[in-house]
């Protein structure tokens, strides 16, 4: 298993200072390898979700693997075509956007992927069949592991119901409208492989409804562990019972079709280490706090979804181990951990946050007029910087007196 050091990892704080994000190149090919082998008993194609982490190095990284790439923003989209990838291998996926955001997109000439009936029929009244489109429905699949993060359930906002394919076929019979694949995504941090094969059977009897169809997009959602002892998406078996699956379909339709994934955490969240210094030990009546050099502007997602970051004192790995509650420099109750185990804390000794690879630089922000941070990448051993960390200019750059 692909793994930084500590004292790597206290090497590139010293050079590059802290807060800082570092990036396992050889981890992020090693979940790539994973997939692949767990699904090469169909015709898969990977499409790396860059919502998780768009750093131009880490999509160049994921192009030389093989993969595709699925965005979000029409934004995101130029990022790939400018780390290299083609237009044809990138998959738009936007959501509550404005109809001109499409019509870019389909001017750059990437797969599109559609999940609103207005949006629908406004493509095919502009364009009719001359342009191939992929529609995302609501499975209605209540899976995930957090409410934030479900996708696929009756109240959310994507996707386009499986109970209104009678006006979908409507719009597609009026516009002529070319629809060459489906799409689901039931949410992120799913355990279960059988919420997968339950959307896949809901998937197949869509499939009914549109005879020109090449593939059918499942999404991802496959579950990495945070916390130690935490079960992972087992993906060699959801690999096998899918080609099962789709070899089954084939069989009764005659049609062979291929399915898309588009893991994004999987592949980049386990790459990730988030390294800060302790600035201050306080001591309450009830409480000592470890208080570091980040905050939720840096690392928000144990604030926003409650999730587990695994913590670990790299500077005094043998020390007595004491209870804490991590707390960050923001002014909010930015608590990374309460009542964690950790090797003795001092002032001045670097914390690593682990599997920080995903949703953490991607969603920071300037809150409380502070700096993000830098972004490094460790591949063939050398770490480089890939991203400068922010100066107080930074903060200027754009506002207008």
């Amino acid at each position: 298993m692909s793994t930084l050091t500590a004292p790597q990892l206290i090497n590139i704080a010293t050079q590059f200072g802290t807060p800082v994000y570092v990036y396992h190149a050889e981890k992020i090919s090693e979940q790539y390898q994973k997939l692949t082998d767990a699904f090469k008993g169909c015709d898969a194609r990977v499409f790396y979700a860059c919502k998780s982490l768009t750093n131009l190095n880490i999509l160049k990284h994921v192009l030389s693997l093989g993969a595709s790439l699925d965005c979000v923003s029409i934004n995101e989209v130029k990022l790939g075509l400018m780390a290299g990838f083609s237009k044809e291998n990138i998959l738009y996926t936007p959501n509550c956007v404005d109809f001109e955001e499409i019509l870019e997109a389909k001017e750059l000439g990437v797969n599109i992927n559609i999940d609103n009936i207005s949006i629908l029929e406004q493509f095919g009244n502009r364009f009719g069949g001359s342009y191939p489109v992929c529609i995302r429905l609501n499975p209605h699949i209540m899976a995930g592991g957090n409410f934030k993060i479900s996708t696929g359930h009756v109240d959310s906002k994507f996707g386009i119901s499986i109970h209104q394919i009678r006006h979908i076929e409507r719009v597609v019979k009026t516009t002529g409208l070319h629809v060459t694949g489906i799409h689901m995504h039931t949410g992120s941090e799913i355990k279960d492989i059988n919420v997968f094969l339950m959307g896949l059977n809901v998937m197949f009897s869509m499939a009914e409804h549109f005879p020109n169809l090449q593939y059918i997009d499942l999404g991802s959602g496959f579950k990495v562990p945070y916390q130690p002892g935490d079960p992972e998406t087992d993906v060699n078996e959801l690999g096998q019972k899918v080609a099962e699956a789709f070899a089954q379909h084939e069989k009764e339709t005659g049609k062979k079709l291929q399915v898309w994934f588009e893991p994004g955490k999987y592949l980049v969240s386990q790459c990730g280490y988030l390294v800060v210094k302790t600035n201050v030990i306080k001591q309450t009546p009830a409480t000592v706090f470890v208080g570091v050099n980040s905050g939720f502007n840096h690392l928000i997602r144990p604030m926003m979804y409650e999730a587990y970051h695994h913590i670990e004192n790299i500077s005094n790995p043998q020390g007595t181990p004491r209870i804490y509650t991590v707390v960050g420099n923001i002014c909010e109750t930015d608590t990374f951990a309460w009542d964690r185990t950790l090797t003795e804390v001092r002032e001045g000794d670097y914390l690593v946050f682990y599997n920080a690879g995903a949703y953490g630089f991607e969603m920071s922000s300037n809150f409380n007029s502070r700096l993000k941070p830098a972004e490094v990448l460790v591949q063939d051993g050398e770490a480089r910087l890939i991203r400068k960390a922010d100066v107080f200019e930074d903060l200027l750059r754009n506002q207008v007196l």
